[in-house]
């Protein structure tokens, strides 16, 4: 569920941003929602047949979504950020 959230915050964001902008030029990448949604999947298809693989898959996108998604902080350091006057 954190991958879907994420993945509709991250397109209402570039909804109102341009396409070069810092902040669609750094949530453009996103693995960590696509792949998120695919273990989602994964996990509801596997828990009619086994329910302590799908439990631990869940875990797995719980201890996923702990790591910071880094993909910001790298751009925002590429990039020159000047502070708004």
């Amino acid at each position: 569920m954190a991958g879907a959230a994420f993945e509709i915050l991250v397109n209402r964001f570039l909804v109102h941003h341009s396409n070069d902008s810092r902040l669609a030029l750094a949530l453009r990448r996103d693995r960590k929602g696509w792949i998120s949604i695919l273990i989602y999947l994964n996990a509801i298809a596997i828990s009619t047949f086994n329910t302590w693989i799908s439990c631990g898959l869940y875990v797995l996108i719980a201890i996923m979504w702990l790591v910071p998604y880094r993909g910001v902080e790298k751009t925002l350091k590429k990039q020159k950020c000047t502070p708004h006057k």
